[in-house]
C-alpha cells in the first residue's frame, strides 16, 4: 500500500491548508519552488491512516456471519442479537455528522488517537465481554472510533496531496472501503470454524494496537486547528435525525410487528432532519455550523454525492441479497459464501489505485459511465438467477458488479471533493460519509422488503428476481448522473504566511 501512495503522489508540494484554516505543513514550505515528491513524512501519515481505516472497516463486516453463533452462545433471540449490527450502524450515523467540527477543532494527531483509542478499547472490551450487554456496549465504542476514521483519511488526502495526483491516492482508499468488507465474512468464517467468536476481536486487536502505536509515534499535525464553538442544539438534533432515519430504514423491512416503530422512527427522523438543516443554514449566517451545507453550492459535489448515494443503494442491496441467495436458495455455508464473494471484493479494491491513475489522466466521465452501465447489466443478470445457476457465473457477475462500483467510487469521491475550498474539506467528507450510511440503510430496507413481500407470495427465487430487478432500475439513475460528471479544478488554495 505504501508503494502505491509514494509512487503516485509526485507533484506540487501540499498547500499549507489544514481542514480548518491555512498554515504551513511539515511536508514542504509553501514557497518551495517547482514540483516535488511528497515528503516521507506526508506519505507516512497517509499510509498510517489507510491501514487504520482498513482495520476499522474490516471490523464492520466481520460480525455479520457470527450472529447465529452469538445467539446460541449468549442465549439471546434473533431480534436481540441484531442490535450488535443496528447499534453499530446507529452510532456511526450519529457520530459522522459531528466529524466536520471534530476535524476542525482538534489536531490531526489528537483526532487519530481519539479514533483508534476508542476502536482499540472497544475491541478489547468485546474480546472479554462476559455477556450480550457488555458486547453491545463494546460495539458502540468501536463504532465511535470507526465513524471518525474515513472522514479523517479523506480530509488529510485533500490537504496533503496535489490536485493532479488525488485520483491515484484516492484509489488507495478503495482498498480500505472495498477489500476490507469483502474479507470480513471470509475471515470471520475461518475463525468461527476453528475458534470461539471472541477470536474475531482477538484477531483485530493486535492490528489496531499496532496502527495506534505507529500513529502515536510518527503521525504529525497538518494545518491548524480552529477554536470553533460546538452548537449543542445541532448535536442533539443529529440523534433523532440521522439515528431515526437509519434505525427506521433498517427495521422497516422486518416482520409486521416491527414496522409501526420503524415508521414512527422514520417520521421523527425526517422532522428532526428538517430542523437540523434549518439550524445549519441559520448558523451559516453568523458562525460555523456543525455540518457546513455550503458544500452543496458546488455543482460537482452535489452530483457526485447523488451518484454515490445511488451506487451505495445498489451495493448494499447486493451485499445483503447475494448472501441470502447463496445460503437460502443454494444452501452454501457461511465460509463458502464468503469465498464466493471474495474475488469481487478483491477486484474492486486492488484495481482502485489503477483506476485512480486513469482518472488523473482522463477525468471522471468515461470511468463513471462505463462503471454505471456495468452495474446495471450485472444487477439485471442477477435478477435472472435460479436454483441451478452455475457458481462460476455468479462469481463472474459479482466481479463485474464490483468493477463497475470501483469505476464509480474513486472518480465520484475525487470529483466531488476536489472543488471544495480547504475550510470545507472536513465538512464535505462528513457529508459524503453520512449520506453513504443513510443510503446503505435505505437500499437494504427497500430491497429486503421487496424480497420478503414477493417471496411470501411466490417463493424465494421470485423474491430474489424482484429485488435484484429493482436494484437494476435504481442503478439506471447512476447512468444518468454519471453522464453529468465533469473534471473539476481545485479551489484556489490560500498561500500560507
Amino acid at each position: 500500500m505504501s508503494t502505491d501512495v509514494s509512487s503516485n503522489t509526485a507533484g506540487a508540494p501540499a498547500p499549507g491548508a489544514g481542514p480548518a484554516s491555512p498554515g504551513p505543513t511539515p511536508a514542504a514550505p509553501a514557497s518551495a519552488p517547482g514540483p516535488a515528491k511528497m515528503s516521507r513524512e506526508s506519505v507516512t501519515i497517509i499510509v498510517t491512516l489507510l491501514v487504520a481505516t482498513f482495520v476499522v472497516i474490516l471490523n464492520e463486516t466481520i460480525m455479520n456471519v457470527a450472529l447465529q453463533r452469538l445467539m446460541v452462545d449468549l442465549g439471546v433471540t434473533a431480534p436481540t442479537v441484531q442490535w450488535l449490527s443496528t447499534g453499530f450502524m446507529l452510532t456511526m450515523a450519529v457520530v459522522i455528522p459531528t466529524t466536520g467540527f471534530i476535524l476542525q477543532r482538534l489536531s490531526t494527531r489528537a483526532v487519530f488517537l481519539l479514533a483508534m483509542g476508542l476502536f482499540s478499547g472497544g475491541t478489547l472490551l468485546a474480546a472479554v465481554a462476559p455477556g450480550f450487554e457488555v458486547l453491545l456496549l463494546a460495539r458502540i465504542v468501536q463504532a465511535g472510533g470507526t465513524a471518525i476514521m474515513l472522514p479523517l483519511l479523506m480530509t488529510t488526502i485533500l490537504t496533503l496531496v496535489p490536485l493532479e495526483r488525488r485520483g491515484a491516492v484516492m484509489g488507495n482508499v478503495s482498498i480500505a472501503i472495498s477489500v476490507a468488507p469483502a474479507l470480513g465474512p471470509t475471515v470471520s468464517g475461518l475463525i468461527l470454524q476453528h475458534f470461539s467468536w471472541r477470536f474475531m476481536f482477538v484477531f483485530v486487536l493486535p492490528i489496531a494496537l499496532a496502527a495506534l502505536a505507529i500513529g502515536a509515534r510518527y503521525l504529525t499535525n497538518i494545518g491548524e486547528t480552529e477554536k470553533t464553538r460546538l452548537d449543542a442544539l445541532s448535536v442533539v438534533l443529529t440523534v433523532p435525525a440521522f439515528g431515526g432515519l437509519v434505525y427506521g430504514l433498517s427495521q422497516i423491512g422486518g416482520d409486521a410487528g416491527s414496522r409501526t416503530p420503524a415508521v414512527l422512527a422514520l417520521a421523527v427522523g425526517v422532522l428532526a432532519l428538517a430542523a437540523f438543516v434549518l439550524r445549519q443554514l441559520k448558523l451559516q449566517k453568523s458562525e460555523r455550523p456543525l455540518l457546513d451545507l455550503r458544500a452543496f453550492t458546488f455543482r460537482m459535489f452535489t452530483v457526485s454525492v447523488l451518484l454515490l448515494v445511488v451506487a451505495m443503494v445498489a451495493l448494499f442491496g447486493a451485499v445483503i441479497l447475494l448472501p441470502l441467495y447463496l445460503q437460502e436458495i443454494r444452501g452454501l455455508k457461511s465460509l463458502e459464501t464468503g469465498l464466493v464473494l471474495l474475488p469481487g471484493g478483491l477486484a474492486m479494491g486492488l484495481l482502485g489505485p489503477f483506476i485512480g491513475r486513469v482518472f488523473d489522466k482522463v477525468g471522471p466521465l468515461p470511468l463513471t459511465v462505463t462503471g454505471s452501465v456495468m452495474m446495471v447489466l450485472s444487477l439485471w443478470q442477477f435478477s435472472m438467477l435460479d436454483a441451478a445457476s452455475p457458481l462460476g457465473w455468479i462469481i463472474a457477475l459479482h466481479v463485474t458488479l464490483s468493477l463497475g462500483l470501483a469505476l464509480v467510487f474513486t472518480p465520484a469521491f475525487t470529483t466531488g471533493l476536489n472543488p471544495l475550498p480547504p475550510h470545507l474539506y472536513s465538512h464535505g467528507s462528513a457529508i459524503m460519509s453520512t449520506l453513504q450510511q443513510v443510503a446503505g440503510a435505505a437500499g437494504t430496507a427497500l430491497l429486503v422488503s421487496i424480497y420478503a413481500f414477493v417471496a411470501a407470495a411466490s417463493g424465494m427465487v421470485a423474491g430474489m428476481h424482484a429485488a435484484f430487478l429493482t436494484a437494476a432500475v435504481i442503478a439506471l439513475g447512476a447512468v444518468v448522473l454519471s453522464a453529468m460528471m465533469r473534471k473539476t479544478a481545485g479551489a484556489a488554495q490560500p498561500v500560507a504566511h
